[in-house]
């Protein structure tokens, strides 16, 4: 008898990983003798020294901000370090609210499995990876069927063959002592499909 079935990951990022907002040179710790001017409404100013350009930020009670310190020469902004901190902040937050956590299924197969249930199993792939999710699909050998590895990548390729135009292959095959793996993202196409029949679905529901 056959089998398979699909196990689920979810890989949201822990609290380490949050992102919080650079820290930019202002005012007095910017290095550059002259910099790049912008004005607080976007106007270009121009090339000024950096003694000046602080001394416009003050006189309208702001900051020099050096927004490019790469370029040459370095892009400052004049605008308030406070409020554009916290405008960040917020926009990093709106952005972990909307973010759809990321997730890795994984389905299972036998080497011996049978064309009926590998075609089962592949719509189960493209389904998944038509959600947007990745999928870890990987052949099980036991006892003796360890010692014909073929099987398993005959599997597998057929499982890419099918998918081609739905999946790419994130990384080479997974080989374990008693597994072998491939790992799939969905192609953009399809995710574009699903994401507009989502939307499509939304607004007959309206």
């Amino acid at each position: 008898m056959t089998w398979a079935w699909s196990l689920c990951y979810r890989l949201s990022p822990s609290p380490k990983e949050v992102s919080i907002v650079k820290e930019l040179r202002i005012n007095e710790w910017i290095r550059a003798k002259e910099v790049l001017l912008i004005g607080e409404n976007g106007e270009r100013v121009g090339v000024v020294p950096v003694r000046q350009a602080i001394q416009m930020a003050r006189e309208r009670s702001l900051d020099l901000v050096e927004v490019a310190p790469t370029a040459a020469p370095p892009v400052c902004r004049i605008l308030d370090y406070g409020r554009y901190k916290f405008e960040q902040a917020k926009k990093e937050r709106e952005a972990r609210k909307t973010r759809k956590a990321s997730l890795l299924r994984e389905v299972r197969l036998r080497p011996r499995i049978d064309s009926h249930d590998l075609e089962s199993k592949t719509r189960l792939i493209e389904r998944l990876l038509g959600e947007g999710d990745k999928v870890k699909v990987t052949v099980f050998f036991r006892g003796r069927e360890i010692t014909r590895p073929e099987l398993g990548k005959r599997i597998l390729q057929q499982v890419l063959t099918d998918l081609k135009d739905k999946a790419v292959v994130d990384q080479p095959l997974v080989v374990e002592e008693k597994s072998l793996s491939l790992f799939f993202s969905p192609a953009k196409t399809i995710v574009k499909k699903a994401t507009s029949e989502v939307t499509s679905a939304q607004a007959k529901d309206k």
